[in-house]
């Protein structure tokens, strides 16, 4: 199956260094991605390069000199009108493209400890394919979750989830995961597809990495809400709503 890559150009900041690549998906996250970023720093060196899935953000957040001076990489931008997932094909395109063994995604807006990339580096190099993130088993902890969101990841999405994969998950709605190459360029897997627009992809990777026999494994982690003001999210409204519910109907009747 040919590959369906949205348009896209990459600024390339630095030389890449390392064998794996973390993308930080961001679009208008102003100073929290600054924060996540200045913190990564420490987390990432040795073994991931940063790459910037950009949205693109409109609120200078992702101006490329500041970005450079925080140790980013690369800057992914897509040139159509196109969602989450959209970013993520052509970021995980330019991957595969500069030979990366294998990759993170994780949310840039600073709710996240960076500290657990390590442990995805070495998990990645033993050999798994796909890995989530977790804040509910053992070791990973859920710092200000709001309640209601506790309830609809823990008791609603998460059982919705793995009954689909035939195996049990516990955080699905957490962006924090990784890959390797050997599954992100499956053909079998095949995420290179235009209907991956939205918030499709994340959860049918998720199915795909069971159904296809990858290697699969939950990782404790810790996501931090803040403790006052508004919760970080882009989930807003029933048409944000429709499309994170949208993916799990289709999953269920196997439409991908």
């Amino acid at each position: 199956m040919p590959r369906e890559v949205p348009k896209y150009h990459a600024v390339v900041l630095q030389p890449r260094q390392y064998k794996y690549a973390v993308i930080v998906c961001a679009l208008n996250e102003g100073e929290r991605l600054i924060r996540q970023l200045t913190k990564m720093k420490a987390n990432t060196a040795g073994l991931f390069d940063v790459i910037i899935a950009d949205g693109p953000s409109t609120d200078g957040s992702t101006e490329p000199n500041r970005l450079k001076e925080l140790g980013v990489h690369a800057v992914i931008v897509l040139e159509e009108r196109g969602g989450l997932s959209s970013s993520l094909r052509a970021s995980f395109a330019y991957v595969l493209e500069a030979g990366y063994s294998g990759a993170v995604i994780m949310d840039g807006h600073d709710k996240d400890d960076t500290e657990a990339l390590h442990r995805f580096g070495k998990l990645l190099d033993d050999g798994l394919d796909f890995i989530q993130g977790s804040r509910f088993v053992p070791g990973g902890q859920a710092v200000n979750t709001p309640p209601r969101r506790t309830v609809l990841i823990r008791w609603i999405h998460a059982p919705y989830i793995s009954v689909l994969c035939g195996k049990r998950f516990t955080d699905t709605t957490n962006g924090f995961r990784g890959f390797s190459r050997r599954f992100l360029e499956d053909e079998k897997v095949a995420l290179f597809r235009k209907c991956f627009d939205q918030y499709e992809l994340p959860y049918y990777l998720a199915w795909a990495a069971c159904r296809y026999g990858f290697n699969v494994q939950e990782m404790p982690v810790t996501r931090a809400y803040p403790a006052a003001g508004p919760t970080p999210t882009k989930i807003i409204g029933f048409r944000g709503h429709w499309k994170m519910l949208k993916p799990l109907l289709m999953l269920l009747f196997r439409l991908y």
